[in-house]
């Protein structure tokens, strides 16, 4: 059917897909949100009950519009209509989780004009959504562990409140203004995607109202990563140019997630420089980034760097050197949750690290095939870290679609890739994939070695003491420990009942350290004074033991009955 007189043509079928898809999107969390609303926030309850209706009107109308043009335009009310639920959402939820809350301490402590880093803040934990982060050592994090970009936006805020609502603003504005500019970036008929991906699904929004630093990242990423090949072609950065390096830093005083793409993304747009250039004038182009990049990082930290140095490289490199706890969904979890631990913890994060570096080596040798995959590359290498969350995967997914739709193969096709005289002769191809094996097998050995660790405590309940009125709360536990190893250890005790982490018990009697093939009596105590066992009997009940010093995890299943016997 041929388009009427005036219209922009009739859109491609796969437009109105994304369309509807996002229009869809925006119905997942909207209902918990107008049920909040509806009883305190009757204002807001009748916003959302309008964004309701503007869902419904959209998804038949981008069934049935003819033209391309009118379809951009629900393009549009698809976003207003996503954005107005997301700052429904924030007005309802703003207090913030532990993020929010160190960083809106962090933004007060230097308006007051008080050191930021390695400062412990104990106070603003223990709320509601407030999380604590368990370090392997038996204690807590409390203090502020992130680049200052997010403290210095917070600073302009904080006559919204207490809590972390002024961290919580800055980020949610971020993600809405990320939204926007990817919106506007990509070619119209991808624009939906850009609706969905950031506020469609509502989880990006939960990271946004928690306070997180790596949202602010991500809106910076934003028009980094739109067509980042293109960035210094033809050998001039422009203003343009320039504009998206200043974005970069930013970027990584923001949030350390940036630290790991940014290697891919200049080692991407010096091969592709190189293709067009020659070597001279593609180094020429990356310094130029880089030296934009680091001077607006230095501008951002300049104050910090000045006035407290050591703290602040030690608050900024906290989330790679605190030694939290293990979690996540990576290879990890075997060492959780199905066998009963491992004395090698340590290689791990050794995995972590050289599947990384593999990872950025194989991006150079093959960039023409695996260029467009350089915003999900690095995330790979947390899947056998010790805090391998979804979280990190997560919050840059929107980085993925602009990728996918503004670096497409075809912008590598001529980027130079390093091929030594052992990858480019006649039996090129067995040498490249031995090239990949030796590269990846540092890391696949440091994960089996992490795997087949074996706990070095032998643990055992021998007596517990229950609430006098109560059988099924526990007061205290003592436990029978054995050191099966030769070196001393100084193990930190918990007992858990979900896939998180309880908080460790307190040491009341017995030696702290046990030496190596020694055996000791400890009695524990609930943090809180009290244990509750699970109603249910199927309930897994976990008995973990970590130590620091070697990084250790000791755990097994325990039947704790809710009678005395």
């Amino acid at each position: 059917m041929s388009a009427a007189p005036g219209d922009a043509g009739a859109p491609a079928p796969w437009h109105r897909v994304l369309t509807i898809l996002a229009d869809i999107g925006l119905f997942i969390g909207t209902r918990s949100v107008w049920t909040q609303a509806v009883t305190h926030h009757q204002v807001l309850a009748a916003l959302i009950s309008l964004c309701y209706v503007s869902i419904l009107v959209t998804g038949v109308l981008t069934l049935t519009v003819r033209s391309t043009r009118s379809l951009a335009r629900l393009d549009l009310v698809v976003l207003v209509t996503a954005v107005t639920l997301a700052l429904c959402a924030w007005v309802l939820n703003h207090s913030g989780g532990d993020e929010g809350v160190l960083t809106t301490q962090a933004a007060r402590e230097l308006v007051a004009g008080h050191p930021v880093y390695g400062q412990p803040w104990p106070w603003l934990f223990g709320g509601k959504g407030v999380a604590l982060t368990p370090t392997i050592g038996g204690s807590y994090d409390y203090t502020y562990g992130y680049p200052p970009l997010a403290t210095l936006l917070t600073v302009p805020l904080l006559w919204l409140g207490h809590h972390g609502a002024p961290a919580t603003a800055v980020c949610a504005g971020a993600l809405i203004a990320g939204t926007v500019v990817l919106w506007r970036m990509l070619p119209v008929p991808w624009r939906s995607a850009a609706t969905l991906s950031c506020l469609g699904f509502g989880f990006l929004s939960t990271y946004s109202r928690v306070g997180y630093p790596a949202v602010i990242a991500l809106a910076l990423l934003i028009p980094v990563v739109v067509r980042w090949p293109r960035i210094g072609q033809g050998g001039r950065l422009g203003s343009a140019g320039i504009a998206r390096a200043a974005c970069l830093g930013a970027a990584c005083a923001a949030q350390q997630l940036p630290w790991f793409v940014t290697p891919f993304l200049l080692a991407g747009i010096y091969a592709v420089r190189r293709g067009e250039l020659g070597g001279r004038a593609a180094a020429l182009v990356v310094l130029r980034i880089a030296g934009v990049a680091v001077t607006v990082w230095l501008l951002i930290n300049t104050y910090f760097i000045a006035s407290e140095p050591g703290r602040w490289l030690r608050g900024i490199a906290l989330p790679l050197t605190q030694g939290a706890v293990v979690h996540g969904q990576g290879l990890v979890d075997i060492t959780l949750y199905y066998t009963n631990g491992s004395d090698r913890i340590d290689w791990y994060s050794h995995a972590s690290m050289l599947l990384a570096a593999a990872l950025l080596a194989l991006f150079v040798l093959f960039v023409r095939r695996l260029g467009p995959a350089a915003t999900v590359l690095p995330w790979l290498a947390f899947f056998l870290a010790t805090r391998s969350q979804d979280g990190y995967y997560l919050l840059m997914t929107p980085l993925w679609l602009a990728a996918a739709v503004t670096a497409p193969l075809s912008e590598f096709e001529h980027a130079w890739q390093p091929r030594p005289g052992l990858l480019s002769g006649p039996r090129r191809l067995p040498a490249l994939a031995l090239a990949v094996v030796l590269l990846l097998a540092p890391a696949l050995v440091s994960a089996a070695l992490a795997v087949s660790g074996r706990p070095p405590l032998r643990m055992e309940i021998t007596a517990l003491r229950r609430d006098g009125r109560q059988a099924a709360v526990v007061r205290a536990m003592t436990l029978k420990v054995a050191n099966t190893g030769s070196v001393p250890l100084t193990p930190h005790y918990t007992l858990t009942t979900g896939q998180g982490m309880s908080k460790y018990w307190l040491l009341v009697r017995g030696p702290a350290t046990i030496p190596g093939h020694a055996t000791a009596s400890v009695e524990l105590r609930p943090s809180n004074g009290r244990f509750g066992i699970p109603v249910k009997p199927s309930t897994r009940i976990r008995l973990r033991a970590f130590t620091a010093d070697p990084q250790t995890l000791s755990s097994r299943d325990v039947k704790i009955s809710r009678t005395a016997r």
